[in-house]
Parts: structure tokens; C-alpha cells; sequence
């Protein structure tokens, strides 16, 4: 405000000052200035002051005007010779603006589906613009969508030889390379465009999986450190994925040979992640192999303490093989009370009962199964008990009714596609999809061909023994016919 208020005051006071002078001048010019004599040929002329100022003013105008025409003849020239000049960065402005608009157009046209629309737009702008960085970019794309993929492998090759767009281009080609099945060849192009963009997460994302799918554990762990690095993935998942292609590189390392140096692989997948079961089970394993039952049996503890796993159960029965069953018993409580409400600890025990002949025990470990954990195992493990320890036929019957339309136990299961895999894998078989095996029970599938309830005692022989009781009672002969006879 103050600001504003100074300078029309400053504004009026140079106004006033100006006025003051010319007044004076006017007044005193004889005085001040005298008079001005210009001699042009034989002709003199006698200026006064005002009209020397003013014919001063007139040669000024009259010079700038003949230095615009001067210029004007000149730039025409230029444009004549083909120089850049005022009129040349007209029509190219003019030539940009067209461009640019059909650039905008296209990448609308693009957006909304409209291939065809969209691969004329990217010409034209191709023709105005002459920048080939921007247009080929969107004319590989709308040539894409309109079927062309010719001409989109043909504008990707051509990105490929700029450095600014060899990047894009090199995008481009992967996924045609991809579409059509060529994994070697995607390999190598999502390698180079790794190499030029390792931040690029869809590049990471592309080659990890094909590094994977071919069993390049080594070169899918390194892209996959990187991944971490740039911060595309946090730390337990990279943690997690590590040990799995680390599994999945030992297992391949330990089918081929089972020297030290490859049973450390195994060890290592499990210290990345030791409640990775198929990761503990080769750990120990390899612990084994080297005589070390101490690791071994830590291995298997901590893992059972997560997750408890019939493969588990396996290799801790190898590590000692000759022990008695007293002491095979007393090892195996030890590690079910790690995590003892787990209903593969209860099972894994009843077990070790039944084959022990130990059947009260059992019963008392079998009872303690909630009845919504019923499986086909522990109705098939309660039938044994049963027949064991001398029961009646008809209960041992009905354990058998209820197991063959139970539930099955749990199973590695793809957790992207639901697929049942027999062994653990690092890649689904069915989805290719990396670290989703799960160890669970399947959704049960209303297409599963199961046994109807009502049909169920005759595989137990129950309605056979009704059915031939009802026939030989319609078989006798009744006291008319008798009398008859």
C-alpha cells in the first residue's frame, strides 16, 4: 500500500519537474540554448531550440525505420538462402502447434481404445513435429492396438537405436517376445533393459520370473537383491523370496552332487528363513550327512515350533535311526510340547502310540482332536485304535463311514490358483507364480466326486446283512401256503 502511494507521488513529482523545465526553456531559449543553424547546399537553416529537439526526434524515427526495412529486405534473403529467420520460426511454430495438437489427439485416441484413430494422429504429429522420440513412441503403441504388430516391432527397433528411447524400445519388443512364447530370447532383452533401468519395477518384476522359470536361481537371487535395494520390496518378503530360490537352487545343487560345499546351500536357505519347511528339512538333512544331529535336531525343533509338517516328523525319525522306542518316544513329546495344541503333534503322537501298542495312550491323544478337526487321518487313525484294542465292528465302521467323506489333510497349495501340488515347489506349475505354495487344507470343490452318506454303510457290508435278512424272511414260506401244501 505504501509502496503504491510512493510511486504516484515520485510519479506527479517528475511530471512537475518536467513540466517546470520545458516552461523555463520556453521562456529563456534566446538565453538558455540559442538558436541552431543548418546548412544544407546553398540553403541555410535557422532552428530554434524546440525545433532542433523535434528534428532530432524526426532523424531518430526516420533512421530506426530504414534499419526495420533493411532488416526486413535481409531476413526475406535469409529465408530465400534457407536460414532460420522470423519467418521460418513462424511456420515452424505453426508447423509444432499442429503437431503437438495431433500428438495430444492420438494419445486420446490411444487412452479411449481407438486404434485406427489413434495410428493417424501419431503420423500426422510424426509429419509436423519430425521427433521421432515422441511420435514413434505413440505410433508402436497405436499400431499395438490396432492389430499392426508388424509395424510396432518395426517402430520399437527403430526406438532401440536412439539412446533416449532404447529403453522403451527395448519394453516394447520383450513383451511382443513374451506374447509369443520366445523365452530365450525375453530373457536377453529383459537383461538389457535391466541393465539400462534397474529401478524399473515391471522389468524387475519380468525378469525374476523368467529367471526363475528357467531355473536361474543364481541370477533371479542377484535381480532380486536388487529389487530390494531400490526399494521396490520391504525386508521380510526379500528375506522370505531369498530363501526360497536359495532352496530352490540347493535342491538342484544336492540332486546333482552332495559335496560340503552344497549342503551349505541348503543350510543357508534355511538360515534365511527357518521356518521354511522344505528349506529345514534339506538343512537338516545335510546336518545329518555331516553327522551333526545336534543342528539337525535344532533345525527340525524350530521349524516344528512353527510349523509343524509330516516331512518334519520324517527327518527327525532319521537322525536317529537306531535309538529305541523309548527314547524315540521321549524325543518325539519333547518336540510336540513345542507346539502341542497343533494337530499334526497329536497325530504324530497317536501314532507313535499305536505302533508302540500303546493304545490307551493313543485313545487319550486321539480324544484330545476337536471334533471340527477330524480329518481322513484321524477318523482312519481312531479305526485303528479301535480295532486295536478290540472294539465293536460297528463303531469301527463308523470311523471308516466318516472317513471317506471327510475332509482331506492339509496339502501344498498354490495360493493364487488353488492347484494341489504333491511336493513342494518354488514356481506353480498351474499360474507360475513364485513363494505361493501353502502348506493347508483345499477348499473343499462342490465338482469333487464324494460318496453320498446314505450309501456309505453298504461299503461297511451293514446294508448288505439287511438286504439279505429282508430276503431270506421273504424267502419262507407263510402259514397259507403251508396249508396249502
Amino acid at each position: 500500500m505504501l509502496l503504491s502511494l510512493f510511486k504516484i507521488v515520485f510519479f506527479i513529482v517528475i511530471i512537475a519537474i518536467i513540466a517546470l523545465a520545458i516552461t523555463y526553456l520556453l521562456d529563456n531559449e534566446q538565453t538558455v540554448l540559442g538558436e541552431v543553424f543548418i546548412n544544407i547546399g546553398t540553403t541555410e537553416f535557422i532552428l530554434s531550440p524546440i525545433q532542433t529537439v523535434i528534428f532530432l526526434c524526426l532523424v531518430i524515427v526516420l533512421a530506426i525505420i530504414m534499419l526495420k526495412l533493411l532488416s526486413f529486405f535481409l531476413a526475406i534473403l535469409s529465408f530465400i538462402n534457407g536460414d532460420e529467420t522470423a519467418i521460418t520460426r513462424y511456420f515452424s511454430k505453426n508447423r509444432e502447434r499442429k503437431g503437438f495438437n495431433a500428438l495430444s489427439d492420438g494419445l486420446l485416441a490411444l487412452a479411449s481404445g481407438e486404434g485406427t484413430n489413434a495410428l493417424a494422429k501419431a503420423s500426422k504429429a510424426e509429419k509436423y513435429l519430425k521427433r521421432p522420440e515422441l511420435t514413434n513412441v505413440l505410433l508402436a503403441q497405436a499400431a499395438e492396438l490396432s492389430g499392426d504388430l508388424k509395424k510396432a516391432n518395426e517402430t520399437y527397433k527403430s526406438l532401440i537405436q536412439n539412446p533416449k528411447t532404447r529403453f522403451v524400445g527395448l519394453r516394447g519388443i520383450l513383451k511382443q517376445k513374451l506374447a509369443e512364447g520366445q523365452t530365450e530370447v525375453a530373457i536377453k532383452l529383459a537383461k538389457e533393459a535391466f541393465n539400462i533401468r534397474p529401478a524399473h519395477i515391471e522389468t524387475q518384476d519380468i525378469l525374476l520370473q523368467l529367471q526363475a522359470e528357467s531355473g536361474d536361481w543364481r541370477g533371479a537371487r542377484k535381480t532380486l537383491g536388487t529389487k530390494f535395494k531400490k526399494g521396490a520390496i520391504p525386508k521380510d518378503i526379500h528375506r522370505r523370496r531369498d530363501a526360497v530360490l536359495a532352496l530352490a537352487e540347493a535342491k538342484d545343487l544336492l540332486a546333482e552332487d552332495t559335496s560340503i560345499e552344497k549342503q551349505e546351500a541348503a543350510i543357508e536357505a534355511n538360515r534365511l528363513s527357518p521356518d521354511l519347511v522344505p528349506a529345514a528339512v534339506l538343512a537338516a538333512r545335510a546336518y545329518i550327512q555331516r553327522d551333526n544331529k545336534r543342528n539337525a535336531s535344532r533345525i527340525i525343533n524350530k521349524a516344528w515350533q512353527s510349523q509343524p509338517h509330516p516331512d518334519l516328523k520324517t527327518v527327525f525319525y532319521e537322525i536317529y535311526p537306531n535309538e529305541s522306542e523309548e527314547d524315540k518316544l521321549k524325543r518325539l513329546q519333547k518336540l510336540c510340547r513345542l507346539n502341542p495344541d497343533h494337530l499334526e503333534s497329536k497325530i504324530s503322537l497317536s501314532e507313535l502310540y499305536l505302533k508302540q501298542e500303546n493304545f490307551p495312550m493313543a485313545q487319550r491323544v486321539l480324544n484330545k482332536i476337536k471334533k471340527e478337526d477330524h480329518d481322513a487321518r484321524v477318523l482312519t487313525l481312531m479305526a485303528v485304535n479301535e480295532r486295536a484294542k478290540g472294539g465293536e465292528d460297528a463303531k469301527i465302521r463308523d470311523f471308516l463311514n466318516l472317513a471317506i467323506s471327510a475332509k482331506r489333510g492339509p496339502q501344498w497349495i498354490c495360493a493364487k490358483c488353488n492347484s494341489i501340488h504333491a511336493d513342494w515347489e518354488p514356481i506353480c506349475s498351474s499360474c507360475s507364480a513364485m513363494d505361493s505354495l501353502e502348506w493347508k487344507v483345499p477348499p473343499k470343490d462342490p465338482t469333487d466326486f464324494t460318496v453320498s452318506e446314505d450309501l456309505l454303510p453298504f461299503l461297511a457290508n451293514e446294508k448288505m446283512v439287511e438286504i439279505q435278512k429282508k430276503n431270506s424272511a421273504s424267502e419262507k414260506p407263510s402259514p397259507k401256503q403251508n396249508d396249502e401244501k
